[in-house]
């Protein structure tokens, strides 16, 4: 879909005629790709999309990289295979991957405030 955009725009042909273009469209793809990925890997223990920013880094990579489109669909059949094994599990079993699951992420908030303190915006009692 995004290449059949930008064959209608032709800026991708636009840059690949010109190398140093090329070269530097690719290169802030790279940081932008890589950057989104670090900080979806930052968020993965936090409440929040941490997993769905990695795969957008993912995603972002894959319009450039050959090897990030393999990997995001490496990693997009793990991601359906694990729900898969989850929805046919019992409900015991789903009940203790999400117990499971709060204890991670309540341990990420103690290690945050133990390391960083409270955070200002939280409002204090007394």
């Amino acid at each position: 879909m995004l290449e059949e955009v930008a064959g209608r725009l032709g800026f991708r042909d636009y840059l690949r005629q010109h190398r140093s273009l090329n070269l530097a469209y690719r290169v802030i793809v790279a940081v932008v790709g890589f950057a989104i990925i670090v900080a979806g890997i930052v968020l993965i223990p936090l409440p929040g999309p941490g997993w769905l920013i990695v795969f957008a880094g993912l995603a972002l990579l894959s319009t450039e990289f050959v090897w990030a489109g393999r990997l995001l669909d490496f990693a997009r059949g793990k991601v359906r295979s694990w729900t898969d094994w989850v929805t046919h599990q019992s409900l015991a079993v789903r009940g203790l991957i999400g117990l499971a699951s709060l204890v991670v992420v309540a341990g990420a908030v103690a290690l945050f405030i133990r390391v960083q303190g409270v955070p200002g915006w939280i409002p204090t009692i007394g």
